[in-house]
C-alpha cells in the first residue's frame, strides 16, 4: 500500500528514487531563468505590498503565490532522475523457493506458506510473466542446500533444514557464467544454518548481485506454546536423580497451566505443571528425573498440544543422555576415628555406583583400609604419585592435619581438581581447614572458602542448617522428593556442631547450605563449592551430619542422611573425566550428514597425549561396524577427531581407543542419533528482521506476499548485469500538480475572503 501510494504521488516507485541520480534537463539557459524569475518574485511582493498594505497578510499571500511560481520554474527547470536499468531479455534472473518443511504451515486463513509461495510465483501468474518480460528466468528450490526445478510445481516442503547461506552461494554459481540481474528468495526466513551469512552477503555484494527477499508466513503466532532449549547432561550416573530445565514460551495462552513430560521409550518417566508466562515471554521449567536404565536414551520432552494452537511441532524436544552404569571410586582420608567417617560408608554402601575407599591413621604410620579392591591398593598410606591418586573421581579430606601431608602431596590434592578434573570435599572437623594447618597450602588455593590465617580458638557453635536460595533446588542438597517437600525437611532437622569458623567464601563461589550459629556470631558458611580448573572443590564445614542418622528427634526409617550422602558424593563426581572422552560435534544429525568425533587423550598422570594411536569404531543401528583411524588435531594437545557420513537413521555408538606403543591408554564411547531434523518447526515465525538483512547487505529490498507484484518493476532498476542509462522525467509529477493547485487555490480562497478576488 505504501510503495502503490508513493507511485501515484511521485510517478515512479521508490526503488527509482533510491537507485538514480537528480539532474536537470532544461534547454533554457539556467541565467535567464535565474533572472526571469527573481524578476516574477519582486514584481509579486510589490503588488502584495500595495494591495495588503504590509504586515503579515502580504507575506502570507506573497509566500503562496512565490512557492506557485517555484513549483512553474521548477518544471521548465525539468528535473530528471538519471537511472540504469536493466535491459530487456539479456538479463538471467534466479528465483529460490523454500522447499523446507516449515513452509507446510498454515498461518494466513488456513492456506499454507507453500501453498503462497506457489500461487505467487505460478508461471502463468502476473509476476512471473512481468518478470520473463524482461529476464529469464531459473527457478530454484531450496532447503539445505539450492537445486534447479522447473517451478513451484515440483516443490515437496519436505527439507528438514533450511540454510540460506550455501543456497545463495550455490544458485550464484549456477548462474555464474551469464549476466545475472540478481537473486529472488521466498521463503519465510527460518535460517536453522549453524554458519553465519555475512561471508555470503558481501560476496554477494562484490558482485553486484542484489538479493530481493520475499517472505511469507506470520511473524508471531496468534496460539503457539513452543518448548525452547533443553538443559540435560550428555553423561550421568545410573539411579541419578535430576533436576533437567526447560525453557517454555507461547503466544496465546497466558496463564494457562500445562504439563511438561518427560517420556522415554513411550513411558512418562517425569512430570512438572507449569504456568506459562505472559506472551513471548521465556520460562525455564524444572521437571525431574531419575536415570534408572542404563545406557543411552533418548528422552522426549514434550507439551501436549493446546485448543486452537497453530504449530504443534514444536511442542516436543528430544535429548540424547548417556546413563552410565559403573562404580565410581572416591577415596576419604581420614586422620582419626570418627562417627563421621563410619555414617558417610553406611549411607553409600547400597549404592551400586558409588565405591567409598577409606584410608583412616590410625596410629603413627599405621593405617586402615577399607573397600581397597586388592591388597597393595594405599599399602603405603596417602598416595605418593599423580598416577595412583588421579586413578580415584573423587577425594574426601577429612579432619587430618596438613602436617601429615609432605608438600608434594598438598600439591597433587590441587592438581587432582586444576588438572584431573577430579572432585574434592573438605570435612570439617578440630585438624580440618584453618585448625588444620591449611592455610596457605595448595590446598587452600583450590577450596572455596576462604581460610582465617588466625582462626579463633577454641571455636565451637551448635549450627541449624538451611539452604540458600541455590541450595533450595540444587541437586546434591534437594533431600526429598520434591523442591516444597526439601524445604520443610530442612527446618526439621536437628542442628549440627562446627569447630571450624567459616564466613567467606572466595568470588565465584556458591553457598548451598548455612548455618545460624549461637547468638552473636555471624552465620556460618556450611557447604560451598566453586569451579577450579578441570574439576571442582567443596568445603562442608561441620563435623557430624550423622546425628541426623542418629538423633533422637529422627526417625529409625528417616532417610535424609542417606540420600544427603548419595547425592552429595555422586554430584562430587558428576561429570570428572576419564583418560579418554570422545564426544559427537552433534548428538542429532541428518541422514548423509557428516559427523565429526572428537576425542581427547591424556596419560595416567592427565597431561595431553599428542603421539597416541587412537581409532574409531562406528556401530550402526544394526550392529555393522566400521573403524577407522583418529586423526591429530595439530593445532590442540591431546585432541584426536574422526568423520563419519551414516545414511540410515537411528542410534550410533562410537567406540574411541587409544594406545601408545604398547601401552594402553584408555578407551571410551560416546552415541549420536540420525534423524530428519524438527529445528524448522522452532521459532517458526517469519524472519522479517533476517531477510530485510538479506536484502539491504545486498542492495536488494524485502517483501512481503503482500506487496510482492511491486517486484517486477522494483529489479530492473535495482539489478545488476547489462544495463543501460536511462532518464525519468519528474517535472510532470502528480505530487507537483497537487502541490501547486493547493497553493494557487489557498491564495484565491484567501483573496476572496478578503474582498479581494
Amino acid at each position: 500500500m505504501g510503495d502503490r501510494l508513493f507511485e501515484l504521488l511521485f510517478k515512479y516507485r521508490p526503488v527509482v528514487f533510491e537507485q538514480g541520480a537528480l539532474a536537470l534537463g532544461a534547454s533554457w539557459p539556467m541565467v535567464v531563468l535565474a533572472i526571469a524569475g527573481a524578476a516574477l518574485a519582486a514584481a509579486v511582493i510589490v503588488a502584495y505590498a500595495r494591495i495588503a498594505g504590509g504586515g503579515r497578510l502580504a507575506v502570507g499571500l506573497a509566500a503562496l503565490r512565490l512557492g506557485a511560481l517555484a513549483l512553474l520554474l521548477i518544471a521548465l527547470l525539468r528535473p530528471v532522475l538519471i537511472v540504469r536499468t536493466v535491459e530487456p531479455r539479456r538479463n538471467f534472473l534466479g528465483i529460490l523457493l523454500d522447499d523446507s518443511r516449515s513452509m507446510q504451515i498454515a498461518d494466513d486463513g488456513g492456506v499454507s506458506r507453500g501453498a503462497e509461495v506457489q500461487r505467487a510465483f505460478a508461471p502463468d501468474g502476473p509476476l512471473v510473466k512481468a518478470l520473463q518480460e524482461r529476464f529469464t528466468v531459473r527457478f530454484f528450490r531450496f532447503s539445505s542446500s539450492a537445486a534447479r526445478t522447473a517451478g513451484p510445481a515440483g516443490l515437496s516442503f519436505t527439507g528438514t533444514r533450511t540454510e540460506l547461506a550455501p543456497s545463495l552461494a550455490g544458485a550464484r554459481d549456477e548462474l555464474a557464467g551469464v549476466p545475472l540481474s540478481g537473486l529472488i528468495v521466498a521463503t519465510d526466513g527460518a535460517d536453522t544454518a549453524e554458519t553465519g551469512l555475512t561471508q555470503t552477503l558481501r560476496a554477494l555484494k562484490a558482485a553486484s548481485v542484489p538479493v530481493f527477499t520475499v517472505g511469507f508466513g506470520r511473524e508471531r503466532f496468534g496460539k503457539d506454546v513452543q518448548l525452547g532449549r533443553v538443559q540435560a547432561p550428555a553423561r550421568v550416573l545410573k539411579d541419578a536423580s535430576l533436576y533437567l530445565d526447560v525453557v517454555v514460551s507461547q503466544s496465546g495462552y497466558a496463564g494457562a497451566t500445562v504439563p511438561v513430560q518427560i517420556e522415554d521409550d513411550g513411558h512418562i518417566v517425569g512430570t512438572q505443571d507449569v504456568q506459562l508466562p505472559a506472551d513471548g515471554e521465556p520460562a525455564t521449567v524444572r521437571v525431574p528425573w531419575t536415570a534408572s536404565e542404563p545406557g543411552p536414551r533418548v528422552l522426549r520432552f514434550r507439551i501436549p498440544p493446546q485448543p486452537g494452537e497453530m504449530v504443534t511441532e514444536n511442542n516436543a524436544r528430544d535429548v540424547l543422555v548417556d546413563v552410565e552404569d559403573r562404580a565410581e571410586r572416591i577415596l576419604y582420608i581420614e586422620g582419626e576415628p570418627r562417627y563421621e567417617m563410619k555414617f558417610v560408608r553406611r549411607a553409600v554402601a547400597d549404592d551400586k555406583n558409588l565405591h567409598v575407599v577409606v584410608l583412616q591413621r590410625t596410629a603413627e604410620n599405621k593405617f586402615l583400609r577399607l573397600g581397597v579392591e586388592n591388597a597393595q591398593e594405599l599399602v603405603e598410606g596417602f598416595p605418593k604419585t599423580r598416577d595412583e591418586l588421579f586413578a580415584y573421581r573423587g577425594l574426601i579430606l577429612g579432619s587430618i592435619p596438613a602436617s601429615f601431608f609432605t608438600p608434594d602431596q598438598l600439591r597433587m590434592m590441587a592438581d587432582f581438581v586444576n588438572v584431573r578434573g577430579g572432585g574434592l570435599l573438605a570435612l570439617g572437623g578440630r585438624h580440618a581447614c584453618a585448625e588444620g594447618g591449611y592455610v596457605d597450602t595448595p590446598v587452600a588455593d583450590v577450596l572455596p572458602v576462604v581460610l582465617e590465617p588466625d582462626p579463633e580458638a577454641p571455636f565451637f557453635a551448635e549450627v541449624k542448617v538451611h539452604p540458600t536460595r541455590a541450595g533450595a533446588t540444587h541437586p546434591a542438597t534437594e533431600i526429598a522428593a520434591t523442591e516444597q517437600a526439601s524445604a520443610e525437611r530442612w527446618t526439621s532437622l536437628p542442628p549440627l556442631t562446627s569447630v571450624n569458623q567459616l564466613r567467606r567464601v572466595k568470588p565465584g563461589a556458591t553457598v548451598l547450605l548455612t548455618g545460624d550459629t549461637d547468638a552473636g556470631r555471624d552465620a556460618q558458611v556450611v557447604l560451598a563449592y566453586q569451579r577450579y580448573g578441570a574439576g571442582k572443590a567443596l568445603a562442608l564445614a561441620v563435623q557430624d551430619t550423622w546425628l541426623w542418622q542418629m538423633h533422637h528427634d529422627i526417625a529409625v526409617d528417616d532417610l535424609t542422611h542417606e540420600l544427603l550422602w548419595r547425592r552429595l558424593l555422586r554430584w562430587l563426581v558428576d561429570g570428572v573425566p576419564d583418560r579418554v572422552m570422545a564426544q559427537p560435534s552433534r548428538a542429532r544429525v541428518e541422514p548423509g550428514e557428516t559427523v565429526t568425533v572428537g576425542a581427547e587423550v591424556r596419560d595416567k598422570t592427565y597431561l595431553d597425549v599428542n603421539n597416541s594411536q587412537v581409532t574409531a569404531t562406528l556401530v550402526g543401528p544394526t550392529g555393522q561396524e566400521t573403524t577407522q583411524p583418529m586423526e591429530w588435531a595439530v593445532d590442540r594437545d591431546g585432541q584426536y577427531q574422526a568423520r563419519f557420513t551414516p545414511v540410515a537413521p537411528g542410534l550410533y555408538e562410537v567406540k574411541v581407543a587409544a594406545t601408545r606403543g604398547d601401552e594402553t591408554l584408555g578407551d571410551d564411547r560416546t552415541y549420536f542419533r540420525v534423524a530428519p531434523s524438527d529445528a524448522e518447526y522452532f521459532d517458526a515465525g517469519m524472519r522479517a528482521p533476517l531477510l530485510r538483512r538479506v536484502a539491504e547487505e545486498t542492495g536488494g529490498r524485502f517483501y512481503t506476499a503482500a506487496d510482492v507484484n511491486g517486484l517486477a518493476k522494483d529489479v530492473q532498476y535495482a539489478g545488476g548485469g547489462v544495463t543501460v542509462v536511462d532518464e525519468r522525467d519528474l517535472w510532470d509529477m502528480p505530487v507537483l500538480l497537487l502541490l501547486f493547485l493547493a497553493l494557487v487555490g489557498s491564495e484565491w480562497a484567501w483573496r476572496r475572503r478578503r474582498g479581494w478576488a
